[in-house]
């Protein structure tokens, strides 16, 4: 419900997700259209926006249908949480797709009692990833800290909080050469190979938007931006992962033929998971790299954490430079 009882329109965010020849997976959330402009200056239009972000309004337990471009359709509802997580065994999905491997769809509500108007005369595009058969390796990277400014190490998370609330997508600055890193990775040594990249994020589902448009703005590669259920607060159950880890090893188990390349940084908890994760998977995982923070003790306990190991090259990275040097070395670019 928008300001003074106007009614708001309703809408289907689609987020880029990824599957394979015969299984086809879509995610994605279905809510009222706050009117969010993510380049929108100003402090108030800011918090604004924010707040907006994570008060949703949800259309909860409502059909809608997927299109594929061959004109298969495939039926799926949302959740309590608006959510909806869309999965089927299908044939040659392959053939559906572009060079890079991206299979593009439309999604549409389906259900008959909504009696509210729908944007986009309710057609929201959506795609999916299947690695192109040209793939060498894949590469799962960290957002916060490896890729985009944080400050997850900063005490109390004080800029964690300023840089979401107090700049917009545009204004926020990743770190030096990651874009070039990933665009070489991306391309591989003979610099057509598709390889996929898959983004990690502890943030949640609400940032996607604003993370997609970072990505977009520094030229990135596009690729799925994999981020967990609101709220993020809350006990966990003894001995559960962290979502982020969970989401690796979906890839991992999805694609267990593809080589996979981890990248993360050195201040909170990449390093013991891409630890376990390699121990898991020795011959699926090819190379770590974690970038360095500003954080002497946390740096101290991650070198010791990777102090004569051998199992697959670990790089803790200084500079975008030191890393494409690395990769090169390693024949994953050229």
């Amino acid at each position: 419900m928008g300001l003074f009882g106007k009614r708001d329109k309703l809408q289907i965010i689609t987020f880029q997700g990824y599957g394979t020849n015969t299984h086809f997976y879509a995610r994605g959330r279905a809510l009222e259209d706050e009117e969010i402009d993510l380049s929108q200056k100003g402090v108030f239009n800011l918090i604004w926006n924010t707040y907006k972000r994570f008060e949703t309004d949800e259309v909860k337990n409502t059909q809608v249908t997927i299109t594929l471009p061959d004109g298969q359709k495939i039926e799926g509802k949302t959740d309590g949480a608006g959510y909806y997580k869309i999965k089927c065994n299908l044939q040659d999905l392959r053939t559906l797709t572009n060079s890079e491997g991206w299979l593009a769809f439309e999604i549409a509500f389906n259900d008959p009692t909504l009696k509210r108007e729908i944007l986009h005369q309710n057609r929201f595009p959506g795609e999916m990833l299947i690695p192109s058969s040209k793939a060498r390796f894949g590469v799962i990277s960290d957002i916060d800290d490896t890729i985009l400014h944080t400050g997850v190490v900063s005490s109390l998370k004080w800029k964690v909080i300023f840089n979401t609330v107090f700049k917009t997508a545009e204004r926020r600055k990743p770190l030096a050469g990651a874009a070039e890193f990933y665009q070489l990775l991306h391309q591989g040594k003979n610099g057509n190979e598709a390889n996929p990249i898959f983004y990690v994020s502890h943030s949640p589902w609400n940032m996607y938007r604003y993370l997609e448009l970072f990505l977009q703005q520094n030229v990135f590669p596009k690729g799925p931006i994999l981020l967990r259920s609101f709220p993020i607060f809350g006990r966990k159950k003894p001995n559960e992962k962290p979502q982020k880890q969970k989401e690796i090893l979906n890839i991992l188990k999805t694609f267990p033929s593809l080589k996979i390349i981890l990248i993360g940084d050195s201040g909170e908890h990449d390093a013991d998971i891409y630890k376990e994760i390699t121990e898991l998977y020795p011959n699926q995982i090819i190379a770590i790299y974690l970038r360095s923070v500003a954080h002497k003790k946390r740096m101290q306990r991650v070198k010791g954490l990777f102090d004569n190991y051998t199992t697959v090259p670990v790089l803790l990275v200084e500079s975008s430079e030191q890393a494409i040097a690395h990769a090169k070395q390693q024949g994953f670019i050229k």
